[in-house]
């Protein structure tokens, strides 16, 4: 039942005659449950039924267009390897919005076509490939003819032409027949994926994501599973788009942490996207400047690639090459053999103010020649936090454990975990009118460099989460705001990450990371890996079609992850990251699991954790808590962490599935809630 999320199911209903030639495996019902009507999708037929005939019910009619069998697995699939119910599961594979047509009405108003604004540089023919191109497609071509499953990690350079490769070899699957489907980490911050397949491709591409309108969504869901789309572009959802015969799986940027889910099941699109090509017989491709550790490690490893090699490798040697049949693609250079940007790393520890000399005249001399710069600073909003000097009060979140950031042009304080809002205020609880501001964010910097450069003829853009919700009710969203960066023939870009995702302008002169370092403070083993894309990714929009260069400022110059993103060394970087984490038994030489209780009461969420540690002993990996989490929407947390031997996951996972669901049904943990990620991010 899909709408009956708690429920395991499945419930048994017997098949009245009349639908008996158009019910299967997939197919939509409107049943009765209780004293309500709801949508169930079928997922066996069977002869006989352990409940008595006579207590069986029948469903009351079926919907068109039910759900393809090889997602009805999937969804299977994704319920046991995430510890997660059928039900929730299936919620990802039904159309959108399909319990809305509960009342039987159709509704044919013909839905308006999404808007999708060109960004980035594009050709109207097909460019002429380089070597390295060639050779890439066509080892991806002769894993296309094979028709069976493999995987192939595409790492190139920013700027080397990995998209051309995905339009060639998505034109070769369509050639056999076959379907594609090519995710992205976040469609509005990518425009220029979908305008180069609806280029190349036309009307056989259909778009999938969430700032459609639902009956957006469903017309070009309905064009996907009637086989009048055969190419689906889309972020993590669209790998559940309902293309048959599937045959080729992109998954661009494949290194991005937005392709993990964060509601339940708490899934990776990428491990769903091998699942669901290893089912089809498809290929893999997965593509990146800055590959994950996991992913590397997956095809193959370094290998030994020689030193001179360290991110060339056009010939046939192939150092990354697997013993399975998987193996890594290098594009070693840029496309219009350009040069990547240099990059300059600034030392902030004897600088107060936020810019940099050099930085500061950087900028005056982008302004001065009329050319574009990007400024990367991932904090939104005006101040981190506000203080009182006479007091030392802070103003915080009622229902979490954090600080209040403050957004000036709102006039309000704001949580960025529950969304809790509250006016700017004018004196402390203590009488205090000495308020102060710490701390700068995306709102504050483009003020100052606005009121520093804006000329009139020098426009300062900012992208983050706060421009981008502005944006969703705009013609084009994000992408409209992008397009007008482009053509201005000056300006500034100034935003959080999002700045750094995929754009490909070719007049960027200037690169900057501001407060390189911070995601370095974060207590997690992939700190210095995501640092590291960061700043490789920022330095990949510059110089592409002209000289550029990169200022990094930074509190910690002779950070690891700093120090080889400087130098555009992907492989000495990597070498060194698996290094560790084979040393410390971190992904991809072990599995993650965390279980996170949450309750009202402090006291109920460390009974539960207590509970599932007594229950996971012998689980046959290490257990690592419980420990407290700060208190998040109201809610107080502690958190276990397993650690298991790759050889064991599903094992792992099984057992920890089985404890939750055990320790979550005793009536002293009611009122708690259990929350399972695998392979947590």
């Amino acid at each position: 039942m899909t709408t009956a999320r708690a429920l395991r199911g499945p419930f048994d209903y017997r098949l009245s005659e009349e639908l008996r030639d158009c019910v299967a495996v997939g197919s939509m019902l409107v049943v009765p449950f209780g004293r309500r009507k709801v949508l169930g999708v079928v997922t066996g037929l069977a002869e006989e039924s352990e409940v008595a005939e006579e207590r069986l019910l029948a469903p009351l009619r079926a919907l068109e267009l039910g759900v393809p069998g090889d997602l009805m697995a999937l969804a299977q699939w994704l319920a046991d390897e995430y510890c997660s119910t059928l039900a929730r599961a299936l919620s990802l594979v039904l159309p959108p919005a399909a319990t809305r047509r509960l009342s039987g009405r159709k509704r044919r108003l013909a839905p308006a076509e999404p808007v999708n604004v060109p960004v980035g540089a594009r050709s109207q023919s097909e460019p002429e490939l380089t070597i390295e191109q060639a050779h890439a497609l066509a080892d991806v071509e002769a894993a296309l003819a094979s028709g069976t499953f493999q995987a192939r990690l595409l790492a190139g350079v920013t700027g080397s032409g990995k998209t051309e490769v995905y339009l060639r070899a998505s034109a070769h699957a369509l050639a056999q027949g076959r379907g594609v489907i090519v995710l992205v980490p976040e469609i509005a911050l990518t425009p220029q994926t979908v305008a180069r397949f609806t280029e190349r491709f036309g009307d056989t591409v259909a778009v999938l994501h969430s700032r459609l309108t639902v009956a957006q969504r469903r017309e070009q869901w309905r064009r996907l599973r009637v086989g009048e789309a055969r190419v689906c572009v889309g972020p993590r959802s669209a790998i559940f788009a309902p293309v048959e015969r599937l045959g080729l799986v992109v998954v661009d940027e494949e290194h991005d942490s937005s392709y993990k889910h964060e509601g339940d099941p708490r899934y990776d699109a990428r491990l769903v996207a091998e699942r669901r090509a290893s089912d089809c017989g498809a290929l893999l491709l997965l593509g990146s400047a800055t590959p994950r550790p996991e992913s590397v490690h997956a095809n193959g490893g370094l290998g030994g690639a020689p030193a001179g090699e360290r991110i060339g490798a056009s010939d046939d040697r192939r150092p990354w090459a697997s013993g399975t049949g998987a193996r890594v693609l290098r594009l070693a250079r840029r496309v219009d053999g350009r040069p990547l940007p240099s990059v300059e790393v600034l030392d902030m520890r004897e600088h107060a103010h936020g810019l940099h000399p050099v930085t500061a005249q950087a900028l005056a001399e982008v302004r001065a020649t009329r050319t574009k710069a990007i400024v990367l600073l991932n904090r939104r909003g005006w101040s981190n936090f506000l203080s009182c000097r006479s007091c030392g009060n802070v103003w915080s979140c009622p229902q979490c454990d954090v600080a209040l950031v403050l957004h000036r042009a709102g006039g309000r304080l704001a949580c960025h975990h529950c969304g809790h809002c509250e006016p700017v205020p004018r004196r402390c609880q203590c009488g205090s009118a000495s308020v102060a501001r710490h701390g700068a964010g995306t709102e504050r910097l483009a003020h100052e460099l606005s009121r520093a450069l804006d000329d009139g003829a020098f426009p300062v853009f900012r992208l983050d989460a706060d421009t981008a919700d502005a944006q969703r009710g705009a013609d084009g969203g994000v992408g409209a705001l992008l397009s007008s960066f482009e053509r201005s023939p000056c300006g500034v870009l100034i935003g959080t990450q999002m700045v750094a995702k995929g754009h490909d302008f070719p007049d960027v002169a200037l690169g900057v990371v501001l407060d390189a370092d911070a995601t370095l403070r974060f207590p997690d083993f992939r700190a210095d890996e995501r640092t590291f894309a960061l700043l490789a990714q920022l330095a990949g929009r510059v110089g592409r079609g002209r000289e550029g260069r990169v200022l990094v400022q930074t509190i910690a110059p002779d950070a690891r992850s700093i120090a080889y993103a400087a130098h555009h060394d992907s492989d000495g970087f990597l070498a060194g990251e698996l290094e560790r984490r084979a040393v410390l038994s971190y992904p991809p030489f072990s599995s993650l699991v965390r279980i996170v209780c949450a309750a009202e009461e402090a006291a109920r969420a460390r009974s539960a954790a207590g509970a599932l540690r007594d229950g996971l002993d012998g689980c046959g990996g290490s257990l690592l808590g419980p420990a407290a989490l700060f208190k998040l929407r109201g809610k107080e947390r502690q958190a276990l962490v397993v650690k298991a031997p790759v050889e064991i996951r599903s094992q792992a996972i099984r057992q920890i599935g089985e404890t939750v669901a055990r320790v979550a049904a005793l009536r002293e943990h009611a009122g708690v809630a259990f929350g399972v990620d695998v392979d947590p991010q």
